[in-house]
């Protein structure tokens, strides 16, 4: 929902201003909802724009946003017709948040512009509000092999709005010790696939359940959106994997990722942001710099993102259950953020074919891309989203 406020001097005819604002919104051609000078739901919609109707207005709203900027981390957006003096103002108004470190817009220009603007910022601000204020858990801590995955809470905190949780894995541990097993709960949640899976895998599957329940209840317990889990100390403790209960939960509308790779979850929550679905948290395995091939592989992937799958041994360990699935080939965006939210890496692509080789990662796909330099080069940490369609250009303006 887009709500508008007005800023308007009060040296104006108000009943000229009031017909030009009717004349100058209508020719945007969006719904909105206008708040006029009632400025109590300020922050409230998903985008909150306040309209410069004339000039003279900067100190009408000078006093006005210690309240407003308490209310939202949104930017201040100042659209301006540029009639009455109106832009100069919003230039002045800019100018004053930039010196006492607020970030604003000026949406300006003509019809056609300002709508399509409008409409991306829409987008923006939906997908932000999404993720801000959310709180994010870490069971246990990152895995000893993540040496370049490290992440500044503060910084992220800062720049999304989320919070970040430590969580012990004994109290991981713990709780799954506490649930009985549920071999009547784990087919269902598996599905029909489970009968063609091989027998130490339905075997597993019982207790791949109970882990994930005990996620469940740390989910609620913590109020979370999203964790990361380090997931093989699950390998040598209660001899099992986190594959399952990460493929359930991130296709019930959670985040979940694996080795307790914080960048990379953070990576899912803005992915998910934009797209609707976690992504595919995967690594490269091989890479052709002359094709522009890449062979990207994990255990685990939402089973709301594939169009099938197969229950199969956790690769690397050869016990618990790991899945196998099929994602539609076609477009797909590669995303990685860094930890301290500095750096950040999207490129389009498309997504060749999905493969079953026995010496990788169960989930296996290859994608085409045209700058896999990064990769060899310079990048940031090994795992990567991969997340459908093309939505690089709201991705780079969300980061903005």
């Amino acid at each position: 929902m887009i709500s508008i406020y007005t800023l308007t001097s009060p040296l104006h005819d108000k009943a000229a201003v009031d017909a030009s604002t009717n004349e100058f919104l209508s020719s945007l051609g969006i719904r909105y909802e206008m708040k006029g000078e009632d400025y109590s739901s300020y922050g409230e919609s998903d985008l909150n724009i306040i309209y410069v109707r004339t000039g003279g207005t900067e100190g009408v709203l000078k006093p006005l946003l210690p309240s407003l900027l308490g209310k939202t981390r949104q930017p201040v957006y100042l659209l301006t017709s540029g009639k009455s003096n109106s832009l100069a103002a919003s230039m002045e108004i800019l100018s004053y948040l930039r010196q006492n470190g607020v970030s604003g817009e000026i949406i300006h220009g003509n019809s056609r512009f300002i709508t399509e603007r409008i409409l991306c910022l829409e987008k923006i601000e939906s997908a932000r509000r999404q993720y801000d204020g959310k709180r994010l858990g870490v069971i246990g801590k990152p895995s000893d092999w993540l040496i370049a995955s490290a992440a500044d809470y503060d910084a992220i905190r800062q720049k999304t709005g989320i919070e970040i949780v430590d969580i012990p894995m004994s109290e991981l541990l713990e709780t799954i010790s506490s649930i009985e097993e549920d071999p009547s709960g784990a087919r269902i949640a598996c599905g029909k696939e489970l009968f063609d899976a091989p027998q130490n895998v339905k075997d597993a599957a019982p207790g791949a359940y109970r882990i994930y329940k005990a996620l469940k209840i740390l989910i609620a317990k913590y109020s979370l959106s999203g964790f990361t889990l380090r997931c093989f100390d699950l390998l040598s403790s209660v001899h099992n994997t986190g594959c399952l209960a990460l493929a359930l939960l991130n296709s019930e509308g959670y985040v979940a990722t694996c080795e307790g790779d914080i960048p990379a979850m953070i990576s899912m929550v803005i992915g998910r942001a934009v797209t609707g679905v976690s992504g595919f948290q995967a690594n490269p395995s091989t890479i052709d710099p002359q094709s522009g091939e890449v062979l990207f592989a994990h255990c685990t992937i939402p089973l709301n993102m594939v169009t099938r799958y197969e229950f199969d041994t956790h690769f690397e360990s050869g016990i618990g259950m790991g899945i196998r699935g099929h994602l539609r080939e076609g477009d797909v965006t590669v995303f990685k953020v860094s930890g301290d939210m500095g750096r950040h890496f999207i490129e389009e692509g498309t997504l060749l074919r999905n493969q079953s080789k026995g010496d990788l990662c169960r989930t296996q796909v290859v994608l085409k891309l045209s700058d896999t330099a990064y990769f060899l080069t310079n990048p940031i940490g090994n795992h990567h989203i991969i997340l459908p369609g093309h939505c690089k250009e709201l991705l780079e303006a969300l980061l903005q």
